[in-house]
């Protein structure tokens, strides 16, 4: 089966969650700038998932890319990645009623269950989207674009780990596990040209370009 019709589903899938989380932002209690800066910490929850949506659009976009046909188990790996980053507003929305709860003055908000479970699926879909890697490498063979361009994997290798640091972290300290989170989305967030060099490199010699 041709990529086309499943990189469409999911780009409008990733799209409609978008629009779930700006749909469940609350509203500024006013109209000064004042009411603008209480909601600055859920508008910058908003902006972390945004991104983290965005990083898996662009990267699932490029890995698409540099594969000419999909399998069963693609589609089904692709489902189970979906899967996860539906779950991507329910957390965030989760994070965003903590920190608009009303609380007694100087009180900080108990984050620690929800930014655990915002790692648990940032986990989780950092693990899909390596399922999905594997069964479409397996597709296309070891010889592929995309088998070349992933390489090493490092920034895959170490996402993992920090996942989990941010979980742990989350438990002692939730703004040091959300710090985590951040630092995982800055790595990411610096657009990656493997894929790209890859098909052109092939496009021009017939062959990926060995590491």
């Amino acid at each position: 089966m041709r990529t086309g019709r499943m990189e469409a589903f999911s780009d409008g899938v990733i799209a409609i969650l978008i629009t779930i989380m700006v749909l469940e932002l609350p509203k500024p209690d006013g109209g000064s700038w004042a009411a603008i800066r209480a909601d600055l910490p859920v508008l910058l929850a908003y902006v972390l998932s945004f991104v983290y949506l965005g990083i898996y659009w662009n990267n699932h976009h490029h890995m698409l890319q540099a594969v000419r046909r999909v399998s069963g188990p693609v589609l089904w790996a692709n489902l189970h990645l979906l899967f996860w980053l539906s779950l991507v507003p329910f957390v965030t929305d989760w994070i965003t009623e903590v920190l608009g709860e009303k609380r007694p003055e100087g009180e900080a908000p108990d984050l620690t269950a929800p930014l655990v479970a915002y790692g648990a699926v940032l986990l989780a879909a950092g693990v899909a989207y390596f399922i999905l890697q594997t069964a479409l490498i397996r597709a296309e063979g070891r010889d592929s674009a995309l088998a070349a361009a992933v390489g090493r994997d490092v920034k895959g290798k170490i996402s993992a780990p920090l996942y989990l640091a941010g979980i742990l972290l989350s438990l002692v300290q939730p703004l040091l596990g959300a710090a985590v989170y951040v630092l995982v989305a800055v790595l990411w967030f610096v657009p990656d040209r493997r894929v790209e060099r890859q098909i052109a490199h092939q496009a021009a010699h017939g062959e990926p370009e060995q590491d």
